[in-house]
This record gives C-alpha cells, sequence and structure tokens, in this order.
C-alpha cells in the first residue's frame, strides 16, 4: 500500500471536507484495505462529468488498494433525495429505478475497475428490516435534529411543506453505512448532513464510525450553475465523441482549471505545469485541447478522441479565419453575458433579435462549434472566436 503521507495527498486532491482526518489517519495506519462508500440513486438514465467527480475519488482510493462498495439506491431512490431541495422531490417508479440502475451499473465501470468493484443495491437490507425496523431507525432521531438540515430548516421557515417520508431519506441512507460497515463514505458537498446521520447511527449500532470525504458540486458549461441536465450545462458520459469534445472546448479558460483539478486523472504537478505554461504566453486553447481529449479518451477511445479532435478543428476552419479579424473585450454582468448579448456588442449582429435568428439558422459558431441554444450565455473569463454566417468574426475575451 501506498505511504500515509502520500495516500493523504491523493485523498485530500480536489475534496472540499475529510471529516475527521484524524480518524482517516487511524484507520489507515491498520494497514487494512479500508470498506469505501458511495452511494447514487438511480434518479436519471445517464451520468455527467458532475457525477463523475465522486467517482473518480472512488477510483483514486481503488487505486489505493483500498475495497470499493458502489451502492445503487434502489430503495432510497423511490423516497427521492431531498439535498438541496426547496420542494419535495416526486419519488420514481419502481419501475424507472430498475432501468435506471442498469444503466448506473454499466456506466460507472467506464472509470472504476471491474475486478476491484462490489456493487451493491439497499433494497436488500432495507426490505429486510421491514416496517418495525424503519420504526426503530425513525426513534433514533429527534424532529428538531432533522430541522438543522440547512433545506429542511429553510423549507420550514418558509412554511414549504416537508413530507414525512423525506425524514426518512438521511436515516436510510444512514442506515446504509451500518448495513455496509463502511470505513468510509464519499459524497458531494450537499450529502454533508446525511454523510453525518451515517457516522451517528454507526455508533448507535456498536460501529467504528466512518469517516466523511465530500467533494464540490462542478460548475456545468456556464461556468455558474451546479452542472444539470435540466439546466441543458452537462457533459454526458454517454454523449458521442464529438459532442463531448466540442461541449469542454466551449467551457472558460478559467473554468478549464476547475475541471482539470476535479476531472483529469493528471497529477497536480503536471497540472501545475500546464497553469505555468499559459501564464508564460502558451495558448490555454491548447491545453483545453488536452483536457478534452482525455476525456473523451476515458469514456470511449484514444482513437475516438484524435477523429473528435480532427472533426473540430475541420469545423473551426470552415472558412478561412481573417488574420485582421476584430478582437473585442465586453463586461459580463453578474458574471456571464447572454450569447445575443455577445453578438450584438460584439458588432456580429445589428440587434439581439437578429443574434436570436442566426443561431435558429445555425449560423452561428463558438470555436467552431454550432450553437442551438439561444439561451446560452458566456461565462466571465471566456475567450472564443465567435463567428456569425460565412464572413463575420470576432475575437471575443468577457472579463
Amino acid at each position: 500500500m501506498t505511504a500515509i503521507g502520500d495516500a493523504l495527498h491523493i485523498i485530500r486532491r480536489g475534496a472540499d471536507e475529510v471529516l475527521p482526518e484524524e480518524e482517516l489517519v487511524a484507520k489507515l495506519r491498520k494497514g487494512r484495505p479500508l470498506r469505501v462508500k458511495l452511494g447514487m440513486d438511480p434518479t436519471a438514465p445517464d451520468l455527467h462529468l458532475g457525477h463523475t467527480v465522486v467517482i473518480n475519488k472512488l477510483r483514486q482510493f481503488q487505486d489505493l488498494g483500498h475495497h470499493v462498495q458502489f451502492l445503487i439506491g434502489d430503495f432510497t431512490g423511490m423516497i427521492g433525495d431531498p439535498s438541496g431541495r426547496n420542494a419535495t422531490r416526486p419519488p420514481l417508479s419502481p419501475e424507472q429505478i430498475a432501468e435506471n440502475a442498469r444503466t448506473y451499473e454499466e456506466q460507472v465501470f467506464k472509470i472504476l475497475d471491474p475486478a476491484r468493484t462490489e456493487i451493491l443495491f439497499n433494497s436488500k437490507w432495507m426490505t429486510e428490516l421491514g416496517a418495525a425496523g424503519m420504526i426503530r431507525l425513525a426513534a433514533t432521531h429527534t424532529v428538531a435534529r432533522m430541522l438543522e438540515r440547512d433545506d429542511f430548516a429553510k423549507r420550514f421557515r418558509a412554511n414549504q411543506p416537508i413530507a414525512i417520508h423525506e425524514f426518512l431519506y438521511p436515516l436510510a441512507q444512514g442506515y446504509d453505512s451500518v448495513a455496509m460497515r463502511s470505513d468510509v463514505e464519499l459524497g458531494g458537498t450537499d450529502q454533508k448532513f446525511n454523510l453525518l446521520v451515517g457516522r451517528e447511527l454507526q455508533k448507535h449500532w456498536g460501529q467504528e464510525p466512518q469517516v466523511i470525504l465530500t467533494m464540490p458540486l462542478l460548475e456545468g458549461l456556464d461556468g455558474v450553475n451546479k452542472m444539470s441536465k435540466s439546466l441543458g450545462n452537462y457533459v454526458g458520459i454517454t454523449e458521442s465523441p464529438q459532442e463531448q469534445f466540442g461541449k469542454l472546448m466551449s467551457i472558460s479558460d478559467t473554468l478549464m482549471w476547475r475541471y482539470y483539478e476535479l476531472l483529469s486523472f493528471r497529477t497536480t504537478a503536471e497540472i501545475e505545469s500546464l497553469r505555468e505554461q499559459v501564464e508564460g504566453g502558451r495558448n490555454p486553447r491548447d491545453v483545453k485541447v488536452m483536457l478534452a481529449q482525455e476525456i473523451v479518451a476515458r469514456f470511449h477511445s484514444p482513437a475516438a478522441a484524435e477523429r473528435a479532435l480532427a472533426e473540430f478543428e475541420a469545423r473551426f476552419r470552415e472558412g478561412v479565419l481573417p488574420e485582421d479579424m476584430p478582437e473585442v473585450t465586453l463586461a459580463t454582468r453578474g458574471g456571464e453575458l447572454p450569447i445575443t448579448q455577445v453578438l450584438k456588442q460584439a458588432g456580429l449582429t445589428a440587434s439581439t433579435s437578429e443574434a436570436m435568428r442566426m443561431i435558429d439558422q445555425g449560423g452561428v459558431r463558438i470555436d467552431g462549434e454550432r450553437v442551438a441554444d439561444k439561451a446560452r450565455a458566456l461565462a466571465r473569463g471566456t475567450t472564443a472566436v465567435l463567428q456569425v454566417g460565412k464572413r463575420r468574426f470576432a475575437r471575443v475575451t468577457l472579463v
């Protein structure tokens, strides 16, 4: 096994919190593989890069020699995770859960080593727990304790309804840790309350409590909101190589480093070297290409990544870029600027209505990638070549 100091360096990378870290050190000193748990409810049919932030961390534990427990929450998915919600989440049907669970099981192996991964379903022990067991589980926590949770507290203060079954979610997730005898549990920062409940329940059942490790929530392509399919700012891991490549090339130069930290398998030293090269004058677009190729190769193949780059550059060269292309710097409002405003202010269209019309006609490209969403916004820190029609170009920087 890796030396403890080196292992901690890997484990800490990109993490928001390790609680309590001294307990993790004590567990590592025992010299045995730790049981490292990650649970995901199959609430959607496909995973996106935001989901993979924590799966990547699970893979790092796996590479350090630890035992990975990937839990598919087929039972908790029927309750619906209230984390970060301002309204009750509609529960999914058993049929939806079963179908989504199958796709999750396939997709996680694009990152995890199947030979060293234990796939579990929490319906197994939650069904065995039964109604009487659920009542005993509910008796371990008070309503006041549940209302310490931020999203519940906000909804309570705003007189928004909280269904009784929502209180069962953190208890069920915590009981998973008891059933799995987990040493470490991973989750997003929005899962901290649930992970701490797992520690408390393990103590209640006489187990050594798990250490919790939280990972940041990855910003989507807009650089502002959490990556989400509903917001359309996501990169799906089952999307085509061309879609993945083009979307990743559209992120801002600033956001690129966040993606490197949370998504790349390059070492910290390699990433720092790339950052120094950009600060020294290297074109950030070249470094972004390296990131896009790494991601496409991971979820498809190195050959697919090379083809995606070639196709992207071919699209980018449609209509030779003029040497005297105007350089435009635009100020953002609230950290971003709608694409229609960018086009108008850069002098590429006479009005926002013309900008919308050109987008509808497929005549607008960003770094060679056609723009389809009229509501799209570019984030502060973006530098990109915008093209309208065949002859109008501008290199735009947002500040």
